[in-house]
């Protein structure tokens, strides 16, 4: 039969890589002798929109267990966030919450 077209079998494509979820990335502030507690709390309340309360808890965290998840978010997000505590001079990380 000329011409004609044959169905074949279909197979699923092979898949090597496991796509992972961009979130949650987490951003961290860690200790650092240099910044006073009450200048943490207010970069902590300017970048983040952060109360009085939880900006004071959250630097206390830093100041005792040496570091506190400040943010979460998307990547490209808390790289952002990263990026301005840096610019305040407050030392900053992200990681891959999973």
């Amino acid at each position: 039969m000329k011409g004609s077209t044959v169905p074949g079998i279909v197979s699923e494509p092979e898949i090597d890589d496991v796509t992972e979820a961009d979130v949650p990335w987490v951003v961290i502030v860690w200790t650092d002798p240099v910044n006073l507690m009450s200048y943490v709390v207010l970069v902590l309340q300017k970048l983040f929109g952060y109360s009085r309360d939880k900006a004071t808890r959250l630097m206390m965290q830093v100041h005792h267990e040496g570091r506190a998840v400040v943010a979460s978010g998307r990547r490209h997000e808390c790289e952002g966030w990263v990026a301005r505590l840096h610019a305040h001079g407050l030392w900053a990380t992200l990681q891959h919450d999973r």
